[in-house]
């Protein structure tokens, strides 16, 4: 796990050692381990380094092939290197090193851009081909690590985080407006914009490549790989199922142990982090294990309930683990959120700070943690969501009951009224379309609920889960700490994308005719079914843990900011939102946002995550564009 950059100058100008360096210091602390810089001509890489596998210099990046042709710098892990290896050792390769790196430089080498679906890990790599003047650039299947490409006044430049990009002192920063509209719509930008002009995310799941021997040489982009979510033609027995899913559930978290550093895991008082913690914990005597609770004493209603912390000290006594806590408190978002804005760079999905607490408490003790995301999203933990669009009259009458949903900040009604200041910037950008848009290339027939379903999951993986990783990317690394997550092993993923949906949802067919006969108010308390999904999971994982665990309802890892946000922290809310001298507000219409802002601090209305978005974007506006 590492922090890349690095730059191409399309003029052919020489690239400058100086501005390479202040590229790769600004992400210093994704590698704290090293340094490495490499330069020809108009190209240069750089590479900052955390030592996870091969500790020795033969791990150094960037990493240059025996014959000279290639030079890769990459960030990531590829937890199937041995077996590539040992085939490509078959081939004719040696090896100078016992590193991931070295294999993964031999198979692009051997098998160009086609060997990118034989990996099984998360990286973010960049690859130069000094015969052919080529550049690849390629991010994993599901976005777990991610790369920011910007192309701009003849220059384009690549990193793990947009800040090396903005260390160049010839980038030009302005506001992508049109993106803030996507994400105070959506809580999440599902196309590949950043909040900066010019920065663009690439996709998960593509590769880029650039040919410096054409004139006018620009990126190329090429999807290599994508989910399908899809019903199977002839099911096998339920009991196979149970028995699959059990062999590579164990095989994809003993797969992500290899490490030659000392290893945790996230212990949240949930299923899936319990599980990991289970299977892992038989292979590490004392593993550590991490958990992050919440002061409720100002809370109320369902936010009573949100500290785990019970939960997660009886698994960690029953596995035997080396445990750690730490209780967050109303203050402690007020006294992260400039240094978390700043490594997080946007804002993505949810409430994101008790993950930043989370790894600043993990890296104290460890150097790699493991993490239970994607388990909802592969085998349906979310049913209240898919149950609102499970019956459908066509694809475009799901897509209508569907995106209403997610819009999880500032619904349509108000949307010109809060944008009003730039208004004729952004009017031309149809929300609705940008959600549509997402499911282009989801290759799933839709003639049933269930297959329904399926797009929905895929629409989450595509999505939701890819908001989740590049949180999770940055504020793991804002501590050089590796996240890994055993749930997006690809024999496992590919397992759930064919895992029938009866053997998620365990109440889909009473959903079904409650939605057919019975339409209208009848059908909200079908919304809020929070154990219907993940069946099969919970199933296969009471073999490993208490059945305490496996049946109870769904919860996430979230702080109780509805509470705090009008009580112990609504002096910091009023301050920031609804003081003389928010940046926000040369965007947005301060009396809208106010109007919208007081529904909540009134207890009128739940605004819990407009409020963290708009304190995030205000803190952004100051901190990427003084």
């Amino acid at each position: 796990m590492c922090g890349i950059a690095g730059l191409i100058e399309l003029s052919g100008d020489a690239v400058s050692p100086v501005i390479l360096q202040r590229m790769t210091d600004a992400i210093a602390h994704r590698g704290p381990d090293g340094e490495g810089h490499w330069i020809e001509g108009p190209v240069g890489f750089g590479h900052r380094r955390l030592a996870i596998i091969d500790l020795s210099p033969g791990g150094h990046q960037p990493m240059i092939s025996a014959d000279h042709r290639y030079v890769i710098t990459y960030n990531g892990e590829i937890y199937n290197f041995r077996e590539l290896r040992a085939e490509l050792q078959a081939a004719g390769y040696w090896f100078r090193s016992q590193s991931d790196t070295e294999v993964l430089l031999h198979a692009l080498a051997h098998w160009g851009p086609e060997g990118l679906v034989r990996l099984n890990g998360m990286f973010a790599l960049a690859l130069w081909d000094r015969k052919e003047r080529r550049l690849l650039l390629a991010r994993d299947r599901y976005g777990i690590k991610p790369l920011y490409v910007a192309q701009q006044n003849g220059r384009l430049l690549f990193a793990s985080e947009q800040k090396a990009i903005l260390a160049h002192p010839a980038f030009q920063r302005q506001l992508d407006k049109p993106a803030l509209l996507e994400y105070l719509t959506f809580q999440n930008i599902f196309t590949d914009r950043t909040l900066l002009q010019d920065v663009q995310l690439l996709p998960a799941g593509h590769y880029a490549t650039l040919d410096l021997r054409q004139p006018n040489a620009s990126l190329e982009r090429t999807r290599y790989w994508d989910y399908r979510f899809r019903e199977p033609d002839r099911p096998g027995r339920r009991e196979e199922y149970l028995e699959e899913l059990d062999r590579l559930f164990r095989q994809a978290v003993n797969r992500q142990l290899v490490s030659d550093v000392e290893l945790g895991a996230y212990l949240s008082g949930g299923m899936d982090s319990g599980s990991i913690t289970a299977v892992a914990a038989q292979s590490f005597a004392n593993l550590k294990t991490f958990t992050c609770g919440f002061d409720l004493s100002s809370a109320s209603g369902i936010e009573l309930a949100f500290d785990e912390r019970v939960k997660a000290e009886a698994m960690s006594a029953r596995f035997k683990t080396e445990h750690y806590e730490m209780v967050l408190k109303a203050g402690d978002m007020e006294r992260c959120l400039p240094r978390l804005a700043w490594h997080l760079e946007e804002p993505r999905v949810g409430q994101s700070y008790p993950n930043f607490y989370a790894a600043q408490l993990a890296s104290k003790f460890v150097k790699v943690v493991l993490s239970g995301g994607g388990g909802d999203e592969l085998f349906g933990g979310y049913p209240w969501r898919y149950y609102r669009a499970v019956v459908n009259q066509d694809f475009e009458h799901y897509i209508d009951q569907y995106y209403v949903f997610w819009h999880r900040l500032i619904p349509n009604t108000v949307l010109s009224k809060v944008f009003a200041p730039i208004w004729s910037d952004v009017k031309h950008v149809w929300t609705r379309d940008i959600f549509r848009d997402v499911f282009l290339t989801h290759d799933n027939e839709l003639d049933r609920p269930e297959d329904y379903i399926n797009h929905s999951l895929y629409f989450e993986a595509k999505t939701f889960l890819h908001g989740l990783f590049v949180v999770e990317d940055k504020l793991s690394m804002a501590h050089g700490l590796e996240a890994r997550v055993p749930f997006m092993d690809n024999d496992l993923v590919d397992f759930a994308m064919q895992c029938p949906v009866n053997l998620k949802l365990n109440n889909l067919a009473e959903v079904v005719r409650i939605n057919e006969n019975e339409p209208g108010g009848k059908a909200v308390k079908y919304f809020e079914k929070t154990r219907d999904g993940k069946q099969i999971l919970r199933d296969v994982m009471a073999r490993h843990i208490p059945p305490s665990v496996t049946q109870a309802e769904k919860q996430g890892f979230s702080s109780p900011d509805a509470s705090w946000f009008k009580g112990e922290s609504i002096d910091f809310v009023r301050r920031k939102l609804l003081g003389g001298h928010s940046r926000l507000y040369d965007l947005l219409d301060r009396e809208t946002v106010a109007s919208l802002v007081n529904e909540h601090l009134e207890g009128r209305q739940n605004r819990r995550l407009l409020i963290w978005s708009l304190l995030n974007v205000e803190q952004w506006l100051a901190t990427t564009l003084p």
